[in-house]
């Protein structure tokens, strides 16, 4: 079976890892790129590192307004999709990326399959939430990463006969495959212990030691906090009133909007205990947050991470897609409440007792790559 595989953001490449390692024992694999991250640390460097080949397209489309982007991405894919004549269209995930190549395909009468298909956060102000839904609608193949998933479609009329089915989810295959090679690998903690303890205004005889002081990871990109000035101001204020350091790698936009609204002179001050740095490779983020005491986000795919590595996390925003993790009691959603955020840091349990494995056992791209076999035999 040939087919093309659509990613263009730095959740996607990882999701896409493991899946495209099974798929090529079995299929042709077609990867396009849309360059929706073009960063190179948020882009080349997770190619490098995951060990996924080069793409065969990289579009390059860059950033630009919701749907500016996605008619950019839909008429390239689109030319890519002529070129190619693929059996099937697997997308991932919610991007612009992600709809912009299900159209393509579903206009041009091309089976679309969605990995993670099936999440709702039900808040059709979120851009992701209105790419899902449409994403799943035009899918032929919805490869679901928990029952909740599952069930959300049964609801919209989605069901197994329709090419539903529970996989589980890759980002447990990505995270046992790629954590003990972070943890070989890896120095970040080291490298910015010893940053910190030379940054200005360090006392030189308490040199800073991350892995036994311990620390918070954050990460703010979404628009309805980066956008909104009291909302990133109010977050801000709530990681310089915590009793850790707070390392913060920092979407390229997520930057200008901190530059934007003067909050970046204050959070990069000498007495500031927040650690402002550039997005990590894969590896040094994966490594950061299994030591990490806590971990605040906006970010679908980190609260996940989060609560498969164990890791307690408070999620700057009101609601989630991934609803299981607040379930479990690993996840605490708080907004962007200044208050709210420095209670639950100080609160929520940090209990590695705490069960909860809706996500699958790491099985799940293995059981995608069987069912594109079934569904060849099937057609």
């Amino acid at each position: 079976m040939k087919i093309v595989s659509i990613v263009g953001a730095r959740p996607q490449f990882i999701k896409c890892a493991p899946v495209s390692r099974e798929l090529r024992k079995e299929h042709e694999e077609i990867l396009v790129h849309t360059g929706q991250h073009y960063d190179a640390n948020m882009s080349d460097i997770f190619f490098e590192e995951l060990s996924i080949s080069q793409p065969d397209y990289n579009l390059g489309i860059g950033s630009g307004d919701q749907g500016e982007q996605t008619g950019r991405m839909l008429a390239e894919i689109e030319k890519v999709l002529l070129k190619e004549q693929p059996d099937i269209v697997l997308v991932y995930g919610d991007t612009n990326s992600t709809l912009a190549g299900a159209l393509a395909a579903a206009k041009l009468h091309i089976p679309v399959a969605h990995v993670e298909a099936g999440l709702r956060s039900f808040d059709k102000t979120m851009p992701e939430e209105i790419n899902r839904i449409l994403t799943d609608h035009i899918s032929d193949l919805l490869f679901c990463p928990t029952q909740t998933a599952v069930d959300n479609l049964k609801k919209e009329g989605i069901t197994e006969e329709h090419g539903v089915y529970l996989t589980g989810d890759v980002m447990v295959d990505a995270l046992q495959y790629n954590l003990k090679i972070a943890e070989e690998k890896s120095t970040i903690i080291e490298d910015l212990s010893r940053d910190l303890s030379v940054r200005p205004g360090s006392k030189p005889d308490s040199p800073v030691d991350l892995k036994n002081d311990g620390y918070y990871v954050a990460t703010v990109h979404r628009a309805s906090n980066t956008d909104s000035e009291e909302n990133l101001g109010n977050i801000m204020k709530a990681f310089a009133a915590l009793d850790r350091r707070v390392i913060f790698p920092a979407h390229p936009r997520t930057m200008k909007c901190l530059k934007q609204y003067g909050l970046y002179e204050s959070i990069t001050s000498k007495t500031s205990n927040i650690c402002l740095i550039e997005p990590l490779p894969y590896l040094d983020m994966l490594s950061l947050m299994a030591r990490a005491t806590k971990i605040l986000t906006d970010s679908g795919g980190i609260q996940k991470e989060a609560y498969i590595l164990r890791v307690p996390c408070v999620t700057l925003r009101e609601n989630t897609e991934w609803v299981e993790t607040v379930e479990d009691g690993w996840n605490v959603l708080v907004g962007a409440d200044t208050k709210k955020v420095i209670n639950c840091v100080f609160n929520v349990n940090n209990d590695a007792n705490k069960k909860g494995n809706h996500f699958g056992e790491g099985n799940s791209s293995k059981l995608i790559s069987k069912l594109f076999m079934i569904s060849r035999k099937n057609n």
